[in-house]
């Protein structure tokens, strides 16, 4: 099935991300503003959600309808409810955050996140990458762990700058974009076992992006397949969506219309349209014929 990609809201000026269905509604945030946006297919209208949000970026629901940001200005995880926003985390080992980029939801309600130092990622301040206090960029898990409800814990020893992050259908892995900058960085997408004591394994490397742009947010279909976002004009194949099995074959390719897509997911009375933001401020869609998985209120 060729996939026809539709501009519907546009260009905010600066990248957009984090897409996610509401129900009836796509969320998605606007990086250099600190706003997010709400997109309803039926009227096609984009209205502010949210603003003040310190350069947030990743968004995610879990299984309970709560809605999570990675606040990358304010170095820090937080909670959405109504006004109100939760810090969840915001350090490590007496140190500050780099800069969380993008979170998920496992299937007892812990919020695994990223946390990669991207220079300018997260306003003027991280432009200076002195102003990076950690050593290491992590995936990390915030939950309830030995009892200690929101203890953070480091899950990743492996990774520099770890960016979109994904559950498999049955949560027993968890697929990293380890997507590096530098020339000496990998571009990998990785799967990442889930062990019984809750601590990730060594990896597999499902799909090495070579010298070329990774894979930078993804999603789910409901047969398992990684949706995932990668690739920019000048290098490589180009800016596409790339379906991967859960082996890392890939299953098929679509070009975008517009450079650097950021992050998708599905949307739609039967979560068969794919929408995707970009790095110039699109949020773009498409039909499919996938159903996603995707957490949303009222979906369980």
């Amino acid at each position: 099935m060729s996939w026809e990609f539709v501009i519907v809201a546009g260009p905010f000026g600066g990248t957009t991300e984090g897409p996610v269905w509401d129900g009836d509604s796509i969320l998605f945030t606007h990086i250099p503003e600190s706003k997010i946006y709400k997109y309803n297919p039926v009227s096609r209208a984009s209205t502010l959600f949210r603003d003040g949000t310190n350069n947030a970026n990743g968004l995610t629901y879990d299984s309970n309808g709560n809605l999570y940001a990675c606040e990358g200005g304010a170095r820090r995880v937080v909670g959405y409810t109504g006004c109100e926003t939760v810090v969840i985390a915001e350090e490590f080992e007496r140190n500050k955050l780099n800069i969380p980029n993008d979170l998920a939801a496992d299937s007892v309600g812990n919020i695994w996140f990223t946390d990669p130092f991207y220079e300018g990622a997260g306003g003027d301040w991280s432009q200076d990458i002195s102003n990076k206090e950690l050593s290491h960029d992590s995936v990390y898990r915030i939950g309830v762990v030995d009892g200690s409800e929101n203890m953070i814990r480091r899950m990743t020893f492996d990774t520099t700058r770890p960016n979109g992050i994904l559950f498999s259908l049955d949560y027993k892995t968890l697929y990293v974009a380890q997507s590096g900058r530098l020339p000496e960085e990998k571009r990998e997408l990785r799967a990442y076992p889930v062990l019984s004591d809750g601590t990730l394994g060594s990896y597999d490397v499902l799909h090495d992006f070579g010298e070329h742009r990774g894979v930078d947010g993804m999603v789910l279909n409901t047969e398992g397949n990684i949706v995932a976002c990668a690739g920019l004009a000048e290098s490589g194949p180009g800016p596409m969506i790339y379906v991967f099995s859960p082996e890392g074959e890939v299953v098929e390719t679509h070009s975008t219309p517009v450079d650097r897509p950021t992050n998708c997911t599905f949307g739609g009375a039967e979560l068969s349209d794919l929408y995707v933001t970009n790095s110039e401020g699109y949020l773009f869609t498409t039909k499919t014929n996938m159903t996603g998985r995707v957490n949303c209120p009222g979906s369980q």
